[in-house]
């Protein structure tokens, strides 16, 4: 019973350090696309393939930091691989949606 719980437990915080890594992937680079699309009309940033290369840049980078989060990302299977590429998509796309809806501009 207790190497079930203490099993539970480690599957449970490596589920957690993999989703926030990725939404903060995702809004991290919904950011950058709008830094790197600043000065553009909302529509032209929209098919800008450069926010494009943001979005493929964040997933690509988060399992160098997932190792060296003490995760095993050897033993990733295509699923998760898969979650990891929605879930930072779906939240840089959402995010990015809401910055150019918005028709925001960075400070910086």
């Amino acid at each position: 019973m207790a190497t079930d719980t203490a099993e539970r437990r480690t599957a449970h915080v490596r589920g957690l350090k993999v989703t926030t890594l990725a939404s903060i992937a995702g809004i991290g680079a919904a950011v950058a696309s709008s830094a790197a699309t600043a000065g553009m009309a909302p529509a032209a940033a929209a098919t800008n393939d450069t926010a494009l290369l943001v979005v493929l840049g964040a997933i690509l980078v988060q399992f160098p930091i997932l190792k060296l989060l003490g995760i095993d990302v050897d033993d990733f299977g295509a699923k998760d691989y898969l979650y990891v590429g929605f879930m930072t998509f779906s939240l840089w796309f959402v995010s990015w949606a809401v910055l150019l809806t918005a028709n925001t501009s960075l400070p910086f």
